[in-house]
């Protein structure tokens, strides 16, 4: 499928850092990030030059991208800072870090990785289901390593705790061009409705009984 034209954007990546992974996860990150930067888009990313997060840099600066990287002081030893990103963010703590990630990035796209990377995936999740963002959220995921996760979510819609549209508000896919296909349909998407209107809690969430 073709991609969607498109301004544009700033993409927030989520992956691991953990450099104990399978090495194609590595090679995954690598194609997103180089991907990213030949359809002209920016990366926003964790701030750390090694496993994932390195390559996934490394390879946007390397096919003519811009990088941000935004990483706790904590773990500036701990992760090795990315010191050759065209922009590295150095925040208090984690929380700000996810925050100023949030600030700088039009679309977030989370590949494979571990609780932190869980957690940055769920926190947009649930912000864009409460329309607290308009930005689409994609998961890349070739390996079925969030199959669990969407079995669990299922789950929950079907015992009544989560709504089917909040399930759905993640868009899930497999090859990396398909994944910035789906962020870039996302941004055309997202455009289209805010110029339409501005972004509301979905009627569902208003009634009394949940």
């Amino acid at each position: 499928m073709s991609p969607v034209p498109n301004p544009v954007a700033a993409v927030c990546v989520y992956c691991a850092s953990s450099e104990r992974i399978d090495p194609a996860y590595v090679d995954l990150a690598a194609r997103v990030g180089g991907e990213l930067a030949r359809r002209g888009h920016r990366l926003v990313s964790g701030g750390g030059s090694v496993s994932c997060m390195g390559a996934l840099a490394r390879a946007a600066r390397a096919a003519g991208g811009h990088t941000v990287g935004v990483i706790p002081r904590a773990l500036v030893e701990l992760e090795v800072a990315d010191h050759d990103a065209d922009e590295l963010v150095v925040t208090a703590d984690m929380r700000e870090r996810k925050a100023e990630m949030d600030r700088r990035s039009d679309a977030v796209l989370a590949l494979p990785g571990g609780l932190g990377t869980l957690e940055e995936l769920l926190e947009m999740w649930v912000a864009r289901t409460l329309a607290m963002h308009a930005k689409p959220v994609v998961v890349l995921d070739p390996d079925g390593i969030y199959r669990p996760l969407r079995e669990l979510v299922d789950h929950l819609v079907s015992g009544g705790f989560v709504r089917p549209a909040a399930r759905d508000a993640v868009v899930w896919t497999g090859t990396v061009p398909h994944a910035v296909d789906a962020l870039e349909r996302g941004l055309a998407d997202t455009a289209a409705r805010l110029a339409a209107a501005p972004p509301a809690l979905p009627e569902e969430y208003l009634e009394a009984e949940p």
